[in-house]
């Protein structure tokens, strides 16, 4: 159906890492900023923030993990992926939230891409929603120095004993992480709704507890949200507006990008 003619921008190759291979696209010029697009793929609304992290001087990587590419999101689209993710796919750990997914040793290797090719000072990464937690683990790499936590939903479960406070990261990689932020001077931005489910006050908790000042925390009102198909979630897309706090939360996570990146 040309869905993408959404990515007509951008050019397109292929990373075999880790045991895995996903088609990225990439645009712009200048250091590199690693979109890794939320449930159900890579749609317009994702493709819409990495133009404009591009147009602030970046090179753009946009991973395609699930889903189809350029494929506008909406509700039937977004179970489907859901289920087959959940069910099937083994690059992500779902549930479990001790460790870090599979598919971070294919987006650290990613990282290393783009930072040998763009150059600065390193990389930054934003993850989304099942991706959202993916650029903190990507930090025990030592190119990955601007990670971006939007709507970060993992591990599912809200019937285990913790899952609610759980990072989708080892007591090893947490530490490695935290070392880093506070030997090289790093932070990390957090982004929600109040009100997300999937995101529980528990999880920000967490990163506030490890992190302590190296995280920010951009916490979100229902009323800041564009309506949507879904209660408010996705902060840098589908709820996006064009004015307002979430403009601003925008903006401020493209700045970020420019600080650390060196562009």
């Amino acid at each position: 159906m040309g869905y993408e003619a959404a990515l007509a921008g951008y050019t397109k190759f292929s990373l075999s890492q880790a045991g895995y291979t996903f088609p990225v696209y990439q645009k712009g010029s200048g250091p590199a900023v690693i979109v890794m697009h939320e449930m159900p793929g890579l749609h317009p609304g994702v493709v819409q923030f990495a133009d404009r992290v591009a147009a602030a001087g970046m090179t753009v990587f946009c991973p395609s993990m699930f889903g189809t590419p350029g494929k506008p999101a909406s509700r039937g689209y977004a179970l489907t992926t859901a289920l087959g993710v959940i069910c099937v796919r083994r690059e992500f750990n779902i549930w479990r939230g001790d460790r870090s997914s599979p598919v971070v040793d294919w987006l650290k290797a990613l990282a290393r891409h783009a930072h040998a090719e763009c150059g600065g000072k390193g990389v930054g990464a934003v993850g989304m929603c099942f991706t959202g937690g993916f650029a903190l683990a990507m930090m025990t790499d030592p190119s990955v120095v601007a990670p971006v936590l939007s709507q970060p939903s993992l591990p599912l479960g809200r019937n285990k004993p913790k899952p609610s406070a759980e990072i989708g990261m080892s007591p090893a990689e947490i530490a490695c992480v935290k070392g880093r932020l506070e030997d090289e001077d790093l932070n990390v931005i957090g982004l929600r709704f109040k009100s997300d489910e999937l995101v529980p006050d528990a999880r920000f908790d967490t990163y506030r507890h490890a992190f302590g000042d190296r995280f920010e925390a951009i916490e979100l009102k229902d009323e800041d949200a564009k309506p949507a198909f879904i209660p408010p979630h996705s902060v840098l897309t589908l709820h996006l507006k064009e004015t307002g706090p979430t403009k601003a939360a925008e903006q401020r996570v493209i700045q970020f990008f420019r600080e650390r990146t060196g562009a």
